[in-house]
C-alpha cells in the first residue's frame, strides 16, 4: 500500500516525534491497534504500553504513558502523559524504578496501592521497549508478560 502517515506524538513537556511513516501500532484501552495509510478517522484512549511505528524497513520502538490517539486523513497525533523512544530510556533509572514500586506493594500498609502498581506498569513498559530496542539482553520474567 502507498502513502504515509505522519506521526505526531506529544506530551506536555516536549514534541517526541514528528516524521512520516508507513505504519503505527498503539496499546488503547482495549488491546493493540494498527493504523496504515488510508485509515478511517478514529479517536481513543490509550493506556500505558508500548507503541512502534514502522520507517521504510526499520522499527522504532516507544513506550507511552496514557494519553489520547487521533487518526484523520492520514495524520496520527498521540498526546500522550508522557512517552520515550527506546534509545531514550535510561534502563538502569527504569530498572531502580520497577524495585522501588516492588518494595512499595511488598509492604501494602500506609501506600497508595494504585499509585504504586501505575508506577510498576510504567518501569516494566520502559524495560519491555529497551529489551525490544535490544538496549537490555535481559529483563526480569515478569516484565514480558505485561
Amino acid at each position: 500500500m502507498a502513502g504515509k502517515i505522519l506521526l505526531e506524538v506529544i506530551t506536555p513537556d516536549r514534541l517526541v516525534v514528528r516524521d512520516e511513516v508507513d505504519m503505527v501500532i498503539a496499546t488503547g484501552i482495549d488491546g493493540e491497534f494498527g493504523v496504515l495509510p488510508n485509515h478511517a478517522p478514529l479517536l481513543c484512549l490509550l493506556q500505558t504500553g508500548e507503541a512502534r511505528f514502522k520507517k521504510d524497513g526499520s522499527i522504532e520502538y516507544m513506550a507511552i504513558t496514557g494519553g489520547v490517539a487521533e487518526v484523520f486523513e492520514n495524520k496520527m497525533t498521540i498526546l500522550a502523559d508522557a512517552a520515550e523512544l527506546a534509545r531514550e530510556i535510561d534502563v538502569k533509572r527504569a530498572m531502580k524504578a520497577r524495585e522501588r514500586a516492588l518494595k512499595r506493594l511488598r509492604q501494602r500498609e500506609k501506600i497508595d496501592v494504585a499509585r504504586a502498581e501505575a508506577a510498576l506498569r510504567r518501569a516494566m513498559v520502559r524495560l519491555k521497549v529497551a529489551h525490544r530496542a535490544g538496549r537490555l539482553e535481559s529483563i526480569p520474567p515478569e516484565t514480558m508478560g505485561e
